[in-house]
């Protein structure tokens, strides 16, 4: 996967910089869009219109072979193994020159000791705020669309794993039981990550949320599951290979939910449908986020764009971007930008109250040149 790095070369001509630095390891996504190397330690990443790495002799073989790196540099070449913080600053403003560079742009979050040390050493160091890497990582290439849908595919069969748990549970004083044993949302995570690890993908966390739990968006659920209230499940995993996400979330019941959850999961599923129609080219995130919004006011519920101060209903955005981060650019909100062919979006409205409960439906959706192409397979049904 080569990027399109042409933004980031019209920044710093407009910035008047030399070159775009980045110190940190690879779970800085910028730092492993730009430099194609994962390591857990950090390493240096420049970009002058070539990309250059800086990397300790225990990365230097794996970065010359798995990088897309025009250049791999290691410690020792500039007399460095394990010195003095000044002396690491004096290799890395050794390495800057010979690449060129006096002047850099770097991320808002680079580290300050470096940049210190290398203003020392008379090299101009400005920080961008603007989030100009995370700007470009917005649009996918075709093989980043592709390693996303792989993601997808390995989570519908985990939330299918978790679904078949809950269709196969029995129900005791009002309580999920399955192989004679209280069904939690702990067991049913444990099998969501089986299910993923089986297809080499894994996740930090997930969510199984019911009953007033699932009336927190971000709650992760503990404890027994019940029946007849909403069951919350939303699935965020990583590819391993690629470290590409997808995103998933489906509401479940075990036996009839209330009245009011129903009518809720009715509306939720109505709001994703207007959302999906609103996604194309040109478009906004506000305008998809106001088609969510519309649907759920229209029906007499509140939103935080009509009550920003509101604890219950619409409480979130309506979607956010996912490739190398869960969350990323684009996003379907207020103040959400244009979408754009390549951008690929979560849509995912959901209703809150602890007195209810809590209901999302959530499809992950590529902005394609003519619309969306939805990159979710998987059926809605709120009653098992």
């Amino acid at each position: 996967m080569d990027p399109d790095l042409s933004a980031l070369d019209s920044f710093l001509a407009d910035a008047g910089d030399d070159g775009y630095l980045i110190d940190a390891d690879s779970s800085d996504s910028d730092q492993r869009y730009l430099s194609g190397f994962d390591a857990h330690d950090p390493f240096f990443t420049l970009f002058t219109g070539e990309t250059h790495l800086l990397v300790s002799g225990l990365e230097y073989g794996r970065a010359k072979k798995e990088s897309r790196a025009d250049s791999v540099s290691r410690y020792a070449d500039y007399d460095y193994q394990y010195g003095s913080p000044e002396e690491r600053d004096r290799m890395l403003a050794d390495f800057l020159v010979d690449h060129g560079v006096s002047s850099l742009s770097v991320p808002a979050r680079f580290p300050l000791a470096s940049a210190d040390g290398l203003r020392e050493r008379d090299i101009g160091v400005e920080a961008e705020t603007d989030g100009v890497l995370t700007g470009i990582r917005a649009t996918k290439t075709d093989a980043e669309i592709e390693s996303i849908r792989d993601a997808q595919r390995a989570n519908e069969r985990a939330m299918e794993r978790a679904e078949t748990l809950l269709r196969e549970a029995s129900v005791e004083d009002g309580l999920l039981i399955h192989d004679g044993r209280e069904l939690t949302s702990e067991r049913v995570r444990r099998e969501i990550e089986i299910a993923l690890l089986e297809r080499d993908h894994a996740l930090d966390e997930t969510i199984v949320a019911c009953g007033i739990d699932a009336a927190d968006p971000h709650d992760g659920g503990s404890g027994p599951l019940r029946s007849n209230e909403t069951i919350v499940i939303d699935v965020f995993p990583k590819n391993k290979a690629t470290n590409y996400h997808a995103d998933m979330t489906r509401t479940f019941s075990v036996g009839e939910p209330s009245a009011r959850a129903r009518e809720w999961y009715d509306l939720t599923a109505e709001a994703k449908e207007a959302a999906l129609a609103a996604v194309e080219p040109g478009v906004t995130g506000e305008e998809v986020h106001d088609a969510v919004c519309d649907v759920y006011e229209d029906a007499g519920l509140p939103t935080l764009r009509e009550n920003p101060a509101t604890e219950t209903g619409f409480i979130h955005s309506t979607g956010h971007g996912i490739g190398l981060d869960v969350h990323e650019l684009p996003r379907l909100a207020p103040g959400g930008a244009e979408l754009k062919p390549g951008h690929v979006i979560t849509v995912e409205p959901g209703l809150y109250d602890p007195e209810v409960g809590g209901v999302r439906i959530e499809d992950l959706v590529a902005v394609t040149e003519d619309g969306c192409e939805n990159l979710t397979d998987y059926p809605e049904e709120l009653v098992l």
